[in-house]
């Protein structure tokens, strides 16, 4: 009888996008095949307690996993030993299902070298870039992908002068133009702004996540989406177009909006502009080293027909209305499918990394 891999998921996390890592881990664990795997399942709360759960899947989402899980004492040594202790503490790979600060960031892929552990989806370096919006438009840059114009503004200077932070702004943008946190994802604390008043309510607003706020003009283009996989070669997807419920796909039209935001699988772009999408979002996979996976999100003008990438998630939402998954599936790749091949993309960038550290 073939050995079944033990694959921890972990899932909460401190980060705003606590609750959508609650939906998205519901769904993949639900999807796991328990036939190939040993599911692990743990559970990090808001103020960063890390607990091991072993109760009904359908009381994550809600919370209530919480009330039956044990504590992990020493949380940062459980994955430290979790190949040296015993055969039954054994992990064969990680699936961290963590969006956000403290979990997309590269801070718990460090973890997870330290430990010498297999884990899906992107490494330290490429987790670090996709988070920081900053940064990954530097590297985008040098890679010559075409993006909107932005600025990138630190906390602190608006806090001491907005009069002469909103000048600097205006001097540089028309109206409307979007503020957002450098360091978030499922566009949480983003605003469109349209005049003065708002845009220095989207400045409150997006320093209540990061230290560093970027402002970018509004490109009048299609909310189109791309999903990458592979780590070497990476693959692209069919090409979807978001019609949003509200005036852009903010936090509440991508999760809570009940279905009223539409997307377009293949989106409703002209053939031109998606074999761009597709090989803009493999380019900028490549750009910043990813690995396993990674969702690419880009504006076609409405006019000009031009492409502009707009950012990177390296780790996208994977709840059953989320664009990545069903990118692939479009393409003939189902989602319990599409897990199998992330965990084997782990498994064999972990060993190409062992058999390098041995040479």
């Amino acid at each position: 009888m073939k050995t079944k891999k033990r694959v921890a998921v972990v899932f909460g996390g401190q980060s705003g996008e606590h609750e959508v890592s609650l939906m998205s881990s519901t769904s993949i664990i639900n999807a796991l095949d328990r036939q190939k795997y040993q599911i692990i399942m743990i559970g990090i709360t808001r103020q960063g307690a890390w607990k091991h759960y072993d109760g009904p899947v359908d009381k994550i989402i809600t919370g209530e996993w919480k009330q039956n899980a044990v504590d992990l004492e020493d949380s940062k040594y459980y994955f430290l030993n979790s190949g040296k202790t015993s055969p039954k503490e054994h992990i064969d790979v990680v699936f961290p299902v963590l969006h956000g600060p403290m979990g997309e960031d590269g801070t718990i892929q460090g973890l997870f070298e330290l430990s010498g552990l297999a884990y899906v989806g992107c490494g330290v370096l490429a987790s670090a870039l996709g988070m920081d919006k900053a940064y990954s438009k530097f590297v985008f840059e040098r890679a010559n992908l075409k993006q909107a114009d932005y600025m990138v503004i630190m906390k602190a200077s608006f806090e001491k002068n907005m009069e002469s932070v909103v000048s600097e702004i205006k001097g540089k943008f028309n109206y409307p133009v979007f503020v957002k946190p450098a360091n978030m994802g499922s566009s949480v604390g983003i605003t469109k702004a349209h005049h003065r008043q708002e845009l220095e309510q989207a400045l409150k607003l997006a320093a209540r996540y990061d230290r560093k706020i970027i402002v970018e003009e509004f490109i009048d283009g299609h909310e189109v989406e791309c999903s990458v996989l592979g780590n070497d070669q990476p693959k692209s997807s069919v090409v979807g177009q978001i019609l949003p419920s509200n005036e852009f796909y903010d936090y509440e039209a991508k999760y809570f909006d009940g279905g009223k935001s539409g997307l377009v699988i293949p989106a409703d772009i002209s053939p031109e502009a998606t074999q761009k999408v597709r090989s803009m979002a493999a380019e900028a996979f490549k750009a910043i080293e990813g690995s396993g996976l990674a969702r690419v999100d880009f504006f076609v003008h409405k006019k000009t027909d031009e492409v502009y990438i707009n950012e990177i998630n390296t780790l996208p939402g994977f709840t059953k209305i989320s664009m990545y998954p069903k990118l692939w599936e479009a393409a003939g790749l189902p989602y319990s499918q599409l897990l199998d091949e992330l965990i084997e993309l782990a498994l064999e960038r972990h060993i190409q990394k062992v058999n390098t550290a041995l040479v």
